[in-house]
């Protein structure tokens, strides 16, 4: 038996997984950022469902994480 050394060819580069785990953590932290805001008792009702954070922020982080997930997907790594 002869040794044949494997040559793996990965179909992404490294910039490209990096920028993959990164569009990750954004999308993560704007699910983590729409959370909560619930009140414990169903009559009550919590104004604070409708801040900033949960209209505005968390949707824009997860629209830039997707943006940077198909920019990863779509870069060429030979370049």
């Amino acid at each position: 038996m002869s040794k044949k050394e494997d040559n793996i060819d990965f179909l992404f580069g490294k910039a490209n997984y990096k920028l993959m785990l990164i569009g990750l953590a954004i999308i993560v932290l704007g699910f983590i950022l729409m959370s909560g805001g619930g009140s414990d008792d169903p009559n009550v009702f919590n104004p604070e469902i409708y801040n900033f954070r949960r209209i505005r922020l968390a949707p824009t982080l997860i629209l830039i994480g997707f943006v940077i997930e198909i920019y990863a997907i779509l870069k060429n790594p030979n370049k």
